[in-house]
């Protein structure tokens, strides 16, 4: 349930990212990007992962369909929010070369953490590497991107409040002249 209230919230928040960046780059693509990412968090959500590493417990590892489609929906989820990323770095470079670094470096690490957990994941599946920490690898890219979301929506809302502001104050001198 979790998993497909927080697909409604990065719904939400990529069409806050179209709205607030009306045009130039990124506006198309990283909205795009977002709604992906946001789609394969629901889809995950609403289809169950296949039993492995003991869990749940008794459970045999056996590979099924609705365990394919969670893992190309957990796909789409890292994919989208990485690539997302890298699309808004050139836009948020714009207003300043820390926040196209901020973002470059969310996209490389949530990347690098999912890598990570696939390669513990087999490697635990194999018996190379009992309890490899694929879980905890998989919620670090998770938290590198969900945090760089949020920072990102902060900031474009500051900066769409503030354009507000000055249209609002601009339109005030016109009518007064």
């Amino acid at each position: 349930m979790n998993r497909v209230l927080s697909a409604l919230l990065g719904s939400g928040i990529a069409a806050g990212v179209r709205r607030a960046l009306r045009g130039g780059r990124g506006a198309t693509w990283g909205p795009i990007l977002l709604a992906t990412a946001a789609a394969g968090m629901g889809v995950a959500g609403l289809v169950p992962t296949d039993p492995a590493l003991g869990y749940p417990p008794g459970q045999p590892h056996i590979v099924t369909a609705s365990g394919v489609v969670h893992q190309v929906a957990g796909f789409l989820l890292f994919a989208g929010l990485s690539a997302a990323a890298f699309v808004l770095a050139r836009r948020m470079g714009e207003a300043s070369r820390h926040w196209a670094v901020y973002s470059r470096l969310s996209g490389i690490l949530i990347i690098v953490f999912a890598f990570a957990a696939g390669i513990a994941y087999r490697l635990d599946t194999l018996g190379i590497w009992r309890s490899a920490p694929a879980g905890l690898l998989e919620h670090l890219s998770l938290l590198a991107g969900f945090c760089w979301l949020f920072a990102v929506g902060v900031y474009l809302r500051r900066a769409h409040a503030n354009s507000q502001e000055e249209s609002a104050a601009s339109l005030g001198r016109t009518s007064r002249q």
